[in-house]
């Protein structure tokens, strides 16, 4: 006879940006029975509007904490998303990094994601990287993510101690159509969450920007009705 572990799962942190993406997989952490610790980088964002929704998803999902951390990479600027360079509206190119990449955001955010791991009792991590749709972005790919999870087990106390983080992209595979079917599946509302790089002087999804287009198509491929109020 199979022993049944009835051990419920420990405190998850996620990293919660307030996007469509990181919504899904807090509400997968809570799926998963796991209590949710929830952190939010400010970092001088121009699309600022989703700290606001990263708010609203942590109330609307009950997390145990919410973390907003504040760090300016305005002061280094090098994307569209931190500098005055603007937003490209008509698509990149193909196999191109767009200028939309914020750098080492990722490696920089998993960093303090994983201190704030430490300090919760939490060998659990996740963050909602998707590697088909952002193929893109250096920092979500597959192969980044592994990295990253033997670099915190070699650089935490935790780790060294023999309880390392285990990193979850559970989105990192699923086309947007996928993430948009799930969002429908756990019940999430999409107007919670915030896409749009670059949104209306009237605070708007502007419906243009690479990320709300992707959006849009994910949904309608979907057949998921698309909540959010674009101009």
């Amino acid at each position: 006879m199979t022993k049944v572990n009835s051990e419920a799962p420990g405190p998850a942190v996620v990293l919660l940006s307030g996007g469509l993406d990181s919504m899904v997989s807090a509400a997968l952490a809570r799926e998963r029975g796991h209590a949710v610790h929830a952190l939010t980088i400010d970092y001088g964002q121009r699309h600022s509007r989703e700290l606001q929704s990263a708010k609203a998803i942590a109330e609307m999902l009950g997390v145990e904490r919410h973390v907003e951390l504040p760090l300016d990479l305005r002061k280094f600027g090098g994307s569209a998303l931190t500098a005055d360079i603007d937003v490209p509206k008509s698509g990149v190119e193909e196999d191109a990094i767009p200028v939309t990449y914020v750098p080492a955001r990722n490696l920089v955010f998993l960093a303090l994601t994983t201190a704030f791991a430490e300090t919760s009792g939490s060998r659990d991590i996740f963050i909602g990287v998707n590697a088909l749709d952002y193929s893109g972005y250096p920092d979500c790919r597959p192969e980044f993510i592994e990295s990253f999870a033997e670099t915190a087990r070699l650089g935490t106390k935790q780790g060294v101690e023999g309880s390392p983080f285990t990193i979850h992209a559970p989105l990192q595979y699923m086309t947007k159509a996928d993430i948009a079917r799930e969002c429908a599946r756990l019940g999430l509302d999409p107007a919670w969450s915030w896409s749009c790089y670059d949104p209306t002087p009237g605070g708007l999804a502007c419906g243009e920007c690479d990320s709300c287009r992707l959006r849009q198509k994910g949904f309608e491929e979907a057949g998921v009705v698309d909540t959010t109020v674009y101009s």
